[in-house]
């Protein structure tokens, strides 16, 4: 197996964003009360992360090592961050209202999102080829994709059953989902690492 697609599975599976790192918990946890929400939460940070992970290791790799400009990086990060989120925020506006609206305050959140900032910094930290920076920004955002879209469908389901125990609700009822799927997620253990 290729370096590169042993990175891209990694970040899907044994190095989750959310379920290994615990990265992105606000929008894992406000916007997973629906499957169709949290699929469009996670398809909006597949982009967001993707392409903010390409435009910071271009930057980063181009511009702020040939240059000794290291110690700005983690501002230009930032920056690269919200003008992304701000992009998608247009787009979504004027093509798809519905997502829009259905996000509310986590589309602006996105930003300080801070799985976002973290695949870009893992990305720096272990020095990624710009292939391998794409494929692991995609990994970690499906693996992002994923975990959300799995605690909407387990919320979704309990709320079909019944309503839980009133100190089970809301957030205390998806760190428990989230704590029982990042135990699931370690059993593909051993099946591809960083």
């Amino acid at each position: 197996m290729s370096q590169t697609l042993s990175i891209f599975l990694a970040a899907i599976l044994t190095h989750n964003i959310v379920l290994v790192y615990i990265l992105g918990m606000c929008p894992t946890i406000g916007v997973s009360k629906s499957i169709r929400t949290a699929t469009g939460m996670g398809a909006a940070v597949i982009f967001v992360v993707t392409i903010t992970s390409l435009i910071n290791w271009l930057i980063y790799n181009l511009i702020l090592i040939p240059t000794g400009s290291e110690i700005i990086s983690l501002m230009v990060f930032i920056i690269t961050i919200a003008a992304t989120v701000q992009l998608l925020e247009m787009l979504l506006e004027k093509y798809m209202r519905f997502l829009y609206t259905a996000f509310g305050v986590f589309l602006p959140l996105i930003t300080v999102n801070c799985a976002v900032l973290g695949v870009t910094l893992f990305m720096v930290l272990r020095e990624y080829t710009i292939g391998q920076a794409i494929f692991f920004a995609l990994g970690s955002s499906i693996g992002f994709f994923i975990a959300i879209v799995l605690v909407a469908g387990i919320r979704e389901k309990l709320n079909l059953i019944g309503d839980p125990p009133k100190g089970l609700q809301g957030p205390g009822l998806v760190m428990i989902i989230l704590g029982i799927l990042a135990l699931g997620f370690m059993g593909f253990g051993g099946m591809v690492e960083l």
